[in-house]
């Protein structure tokens, strides 16, 4: 049990990292190809600790939120708006987003700032995380010579990595200028 609240803890803390974090998949890997879990179980904690943690990441950007004024505050709301118009497609968007290896915090973090309901958007996620992660731990032994401080060095060194957190960053603060009203028609 010990080490499956160590794997949740790990996990948890991960996912509330804004930014720059490290890949969840390859920490629970990671985690998985030292420990004697049995992948399903394993998946499951690591997917339930993803999703709380990017649960709690909207809600204190969704704090945030209610310093935004102006531009930018009719900007988030319009977009608000327009996702819960079209769920069912915002849902499936976060689901096809929730299986790529793509950073998903700036996702949590827009969610919040626009203050959309989160309950749906985490249980997509959690649904894609579950799908994803399950991938990644069987084809685990592709990383075995891995060790779990390697893996957080270069996460947080690597110039795609790096990049990639950067761009997220910027598609974030562009997102948060849109006029979505105008864009999408309303």
């Amino acid at each position: 049990m010990t080490d499956y609240l160590i794997l949740f803890a790990i996990v948890l803390g991960v996912n509330l990292l804004p930014a720059f974090g490290p890949p969840t998949w390859s920490v629970m890997v990671l985690y998985g190809l030292n420990s004697d879990l049995p992948l399903a179980p394993m998946v499951l904690t690591a997917a339930l600790a993803a999703a709380l943690g990017r649960f709690l990441l909207a809600h204190a950007f969704r704090l945030l939120s209610g310093r935004i004024k102006g531009k930018t505050r009719r900007n988030l709301d319009a977009a608000r708006k327009a996702l819960e118009r079209n769920r069912r497609g915002a849902l499936l968007g976060l689901g096809l987003f929730a299986l790529s290896p793509l950073p998903s915090a700036q996702l949590f973090e827009a969610a919040g700032l626009a203050r959309v309901p989160l309950l749906a958007i985490t249980a997509a996620f959690f649904v894609g995380r579950t799908i994803s992660y399950t991938i990644y731990a069987a084809t685990a032994k592709g990383i075995s010579d891995s060790s779990l401080g390697d893996s957080f060095r270069h996460a947080l060194t690597s110039p795609l990595g790096l990049g990639l957190q950067i761009l997220m960053i910027a598609l974030l603060v562009a997102f948060t200028q849109v006029d979505w009203a105008k864009r999408l028609g309303r």
